[in-house]
């Protein structure tokens, strides 16, 4: 976006030379340093007579100098402050320039009885429909993307609140998060493996590192379609994380196991 720079020009102004103009001021300077030598001599010869006046007199006019300087800085700071105040106007009107040009337009308010235009960004995900449940077995067939929405479609399933599919590029270790029937904040981590590729204990703790202490999870839970290794179950165990395996996994969506947040209840 191109900012808009307000340009002010500034009126140049030649002088010519003027030939009366110097002869005058020469003649007034001449004059000037005629009354200083003046005022000099004059001066010179009353501290020669009277000391005295010559002390108060200069007392006086280092007084008048004093105040006439302290005026002078006011009337400077003052100025300044006006080029500042100017400045920042400047500076405002440039910035409430370059916001209105980089403005976007406002949505437009339907008409009533108009249908209203879709939202920019997706409701909570629907409890689906039975026949748009997967199968277990194609769990492992989705894309990474699918089988996270397919874990958040569970969760949205099981009467959880806030469902939401978050994973992505710096995630920090949440895919799906969710509020469980109880109240409880839900983080799951999606890992779709292969059966021969488990889940350790890196893993594990990368996600532990970031579950209970940046999502805030009150349960935290790794859902994968393979299985876990010892050391990861062990990690896990001590941290408080619900490991679902591919099992755990089928048997939750067929309904006939417990929830990640069930789990957590139990102890596993």
């Amino acid at each position: 976006m191109t900012i808009p720079v307000r340009q002010v020009r500034r009126a140049e102004r030649r002088r010519r030379f003027d030939l009366g103009s110097t002869a005058m001021f020469f003649l007034l300077l001449a004059i000037l340093l005629c009354v200083l030598a003046f005022l000099a001599r004059t001066a010179a010869g009353l501290v020669e007579r009277r000391p005295l006046w010559a002390g108060v007199l200069a007392v006086l006019a280092v007084s008048a100098a004093l105040v006439c300087r302290s005026r002078w800085r006011r009337f400077s700071a003052g100025r300044y402050a006006r080029r500042a105040a100017r400045a920042l106007e400047e500076a405002a009107e440039t910035a409430s320039d370059s916001l209105r040009a980089g403005e976007a337009p406002r949505a437009a308010v339907p008409a009533p009885g108009a249908a209203a235009p879709a939202e920019p960004f997706a409701d909570p995900l629907p409890v689906p429909e039975p026949a748009a449940r997967p199968a277990p077995a194609d769990f492992a067939e989705l894309d990474p993307d699918g089988f996270e929405r397919a874990v958040a479609e569970l969760c949205a399933r099981g009467d959880c609140r806030e469902v939401e599919v978050v994973g992505g590029a710096g995630d920090l270790g949440a895919d799906v998060v969710a509020i469980t029937p109880d109240g409880r904040r839900l983080v799951v981590q999606c890992k779709q493996y292969g059966d021969a590729n488990k889940v350790g204990s890196q893993d594990m703790q990368r996600f532990g590192g970031t579950c209970f202490t940046i999502h805030e999870a009150d349960v935290a839970a790794v859902v994968t379609t393979s299985d876990f290794t010892a050391p990861a179950l062990e990690y896990a165990l001590q941290c408080g994380i619900v490991c679902v395996n591919g099992d755990d996994l089928a048997a939750w969506h067929r309904g006939t196991g417990p929830s990640p947040w069930q789990l957590a209840d139990t102890g596993r």
